[in-house]
């Protein structure tokens, strides 16, 4: 029987720097009462919207990243990207963008425009990608990119244009991150962005959990077949 829950496009953005004690990811708590995943610790993100489409980026994706998102793809790389942005700003207020004028932005944009930037995506690489199984209240398709803090425009400590979505947003050092109140697919990125600290390089290939009708398996996006 099919999962009546419909699959919605989704991205993360995950935060990385280095801290007193080593490298450190940025995670905020969901709301006791949410209805996706309460109590846990997550990154930055949530669901592509549709104006996410037609947002200018003011410094595009690199290419072996962009053709990975495109891959088995409803939604263009371009608005993968876009909503990633969107969301750090939404949830925990920092900007990943250029200084520039924005005129016209979506209504969803306009506190973003506001601060003089345009987004950009130069710093992302796509690390990893998850489709939430069967069974679930929420389920999503979820993009995770991973970026240097140094890309922030603006202080990565100022929280304060946060909106109230996340709580206890906190730079964690990557060991004491995986003590957190995590989901599974959490704990599996986790392991991916320790591999990757100290390098900036794109990946040569991306971890995607599938969950449809196939079943659950792994999958890497960018080998050679």
């Amino acid at each position: 029987m099919n999962d009546p829950v419909p699959v919605r496009d989704a991205a993360s953005v995950i935060l990385l720097r280095q801290g007193p004690v080593g490298p450190a990811v940025l995670m905020g708590q969901r709301g006791a009462g949410a209805v996706f995943m309460p109590g846990k610790f997550v990154f930055p993100g949530g669901a592509v919207d549709g104006a996410d489409a037609a947002v200018p980026l003011a410094a595009p994706l690199a290419q072996p990243c962009a053709d990975r998102l495109a891959l088995d793809s409803r939604v263009l790389p371009g608005a993968i990207v876009a909503a990633a942005i969107r969301e750090l700003w939404e949830e925990a207020g920092l900007i990943l963008g250029r200084p520039g004028p924005w005129p016209d932005p979506p209504p969803d944009w306009a506190g973003f425009a506001a601060t003089g930037h345009r987004p950009a995506a130069g710093a992302l690489r796509f690390v990893f990608r998850a489709v939430t199984p069967p069974g679930r209240p929420r389920r999503f398709d979820a993009r995770f990119l991973l970026a240097d803090a140094t890309a922030l425009a603006g202080d990565p400590d100022d929280f304060s244009c946060a909106n109230d979505e996340l709580a206890h947003l906190q730079w964690v050092p990557l060991p004491r991150a995986r003590t957190l109140d995590l989901p599974f697919i959490t704990r599996i990125v986790l392991a991916e962005v320790q591999a990757r600290v100290g390098d900036a390089t794109v990946p040569q290939s991306v971890p995607f959990f599938r969950n449809d009708a196939g079943g659950q398996r792994v999958e890497r996006l960018g080998l050679a077949r």
